[in-house]
């Protein structure tokens, strides 16, 4: 009758947490490279089932093994690319290919596939709420003429003209604003997810000589809405059904401290 009680509560604290996972997915659905998570359960507390006799307990027979206890295993990350999404803002860009765009920030450079930058206060390209974006010198962009053009290695440039005076002659200079900084690692799972779809980690970034970098482009999430409301369904389902039969547990531990007692 106790194990019941593991079982069922253990069940419902680990599709809870389950629930948590899956709604923090659904609500980044439209946030632009947001990599799915996944929670995975796992059990614990093994123990041995036998089978006696009713009176000679001496040649027990092993069955099976059960578990009493279920709970939240890790969170992974599914860094599987999403589609792209071409919305011709200036500020936005995208990655075809593996690498994180740098950002600087008060707890040192943050990693994220979220290329929807915007121009702060001061000048700089930025990650809004997160920091500014890193070029490939290590300092941040600045953006002083808004009229530039991106490669596909992510230079950005500014092409001025001058000149035009009464004889008509005009030059044009290409002035560097810098040059986005891609990076990559070995190890993915040593990456840590943390708010904003940005990620730290321990591991020494590999720099991306040659990233495939689109502009006025960004990567969409690679939630699948279809999939997380059928996960969220399936989960809620235990979950009411666990405090269902707990109820019922409850209510027989009840009436055999009631009434069976006073027999």
């Amino acid at each position: 009758m106790y194990q019941g009680f593991y079982n069922l509560t253990s069940g419902m604290l680990t599709q809870s947490r389950n629930l948590n996972v899956i709604s923090n997915n659904m609500a980044n659905v439209q946030t632009a490279g947001y990599k799915r998570d996944k929670m995975v359960s796992t059990t614990f507390q093994e123990e041995m089932l036998y089978r006696t006799g009713k009176r000679y307990k001496e040649d027990a027979q092993p069955l099976a093994t059960t578990s009493k206890i279920r709970a939240a295993d890790r969170t992974y990350v599914n860094y599987e690319q999403g589609g792209f999404d071409m919305t011709d803002g200036i500020l936005d860009f995208a990655m075809a290919d593996r690498g994180f765009f740098c950002i600087d920030t008060p707890a040192g450079v943050r990693y994220t596939r979220n290329g929807s930058f915007h121009v702060d206060n001061e000048g700089y390209l930025a990650l809004n709420g997160v920091g500014r974006v890193q070029g490939t010198d290590g300092q941040p962009i600045r953006i002083d003429n808004e009229n530039f053009t991106v490669d596909s290695v992510g230079n950005i440039s500014v092409a001025e003209v001058s000149g035009g005076g009464e004889e008509g002659e005009t030059t044009t200079e290409v002035r560097q604003l810098g040059r986005l900084r891609v990076v990559d690692f070995e190890d993915y799972e040593q990456l840590h997810k943390e708010d904003y779809g940005v990620f730290s980690t321990g591991q020494e970034p590999q720099n991306v000589e040659q990233p495939a970098v689109m502009w006025k482009m960004l990567e969409k999430s690679n939630v699948d809405m279809m999939e997380e409301m059928v996960s969220m369904m399936s989960s809620q389902r235990a979950l009411q059904s666990a405090a269902q039969v707990l109820k019922m547990y409850d209510q027989i531990m009840s009436k055999s401290a009631t009434d069976v007692g006073r027999l």
